[in-house]
């Protein structure tokens, strides 16, 4: 098995954790860390921390661990993650 940790800024906890279901998750625990387990994967939702830039402008940061069969599983895990956390400005 390997592992990557990556960290999420501004998105919702809950998003977060939907994107690892609509990926074929099933989740495991209801507190930290939140599992998710799909067909050979796993995510992590490790914690969250509000990061404050200015005294006026925070944002939440969470980190979430994606443990995969081999590197292969990982790279393509973590590529269809990212792309559900894709936000396009306008």
């Amino acid at each position: 098995m390997v592992n990557r940790d990556l960290e999420f800024r501004g998105i919702n906890r809950a998003h977060l954790a939907m994107y690892f279901k609509e990926l074929g998750g099933k989740q495991v625990t209801d507190s930290f860390p939140y599992l998710f387990e799909g067909n050979g994967w796993r995510g992590e939702i490790l914690s969250e921390e509000e990061r404050a830039f200015t005294s006026v402008f925070k944002v939440n940061a969470v980190y979430i661990r994606f443990t995969a069969e081999n590197e292969e599983e990982l790279e393509k895990l973590i590529k269809n993650y990212r792309y559900k956390t894709t936000r396009v400005g306008g």
